[in-house]
């Protein structure tokens, strides 16, 4: 049971709910290929059928950890740090993201986008989602933009969304990956014909790395 300090602590970010914490080889997008410390936030209710981390969804599930107990552990293993979830501003990253500043950090986040623009970042992965847009603050803030293609219709989607990122957004189209030998081909006919994308690909999990 939460108490309502704790629960007081958590609302302001000062603790969060901790899925899981790892070092790993970034697989997807921009900075694929490099170490990187991940910092996984519980807490989802964008809700995407094909998610692959669905026990991320509730926060209840993952205890309130201290931002300083977090970060002691990140600096000891890499200075670039990776803020996934669920969706992490779900929640203030503000006390998070000031305390890896502190330390040197550079500091990247996934995000959907759909809750208000908190902490200071290094690089602001933006991944869309139909179910729940996102706010329109971030649009212009998103240095890579990631759009999950499931079927043909996401490449109409994904349009309208690079229509309001900047012009420096880096753009990617990422295969859904229970569905990846299906719209693989549609993806690589598609970055062929409109070279502005390019092709993201989970290479962790043709690694089998976390």
């Amino acid at each position: 049971m939460i108490t309502e300090e704790t629960k007081a602590l958590v609302d302001k970010g000062i603790m969060l709910p901790l899925m899981e914490e790892f070092y790993t080889i970034q697989g997807e997008g921009f900075h694929k290929g490099t170490a990187a410390y991940f910092i996984r936030i519980g807490g989802c209710d964008v809700g995407c059928h094909w998610c692959d981390v669905k026990e991320s969804w509730d926060a209840g599930l993952h205890p309130p950890t201290h931002v300083g107990e977090i970060v002691e552990k990140a600096i000891a293993q890499s200075k670039t740090i990776v803020i996934t979830g669920g969706e992490p501003l779900t929640w203030d990253m503000t006390a998070l993201t000031n305390n890896l500043k502190a330390n040197d950090c550079q500091i990247h986040i996934e995000t959907s986008g759909a809750y208000k623009l908190s902490g200071a970042w290094d690089w602001i992965c933006l991944s869309p989602k139909k179910i729940k847009l996102p706010t329109e603050e971030i649009y212009p803030l998103a240095n890579e933009l990631k759009v999950i293609i499931f079927n043909k219709h996401d490449l109409i989607f994904a349009e309208e969304q690079a229509a309001k990122v900047s012009e420096d957004c880096i753009l990617y189209l990422q295969p859904e990956w229970s569905n990846r030998d299906k719209v693989i081909p549609l993806i690589v006919d598609y970055v062929m014909n409109n070279p502005k994308w390019k092709v993201s690909l989970q290479t962790h999990k043709y690694l089998n790395i976390p």
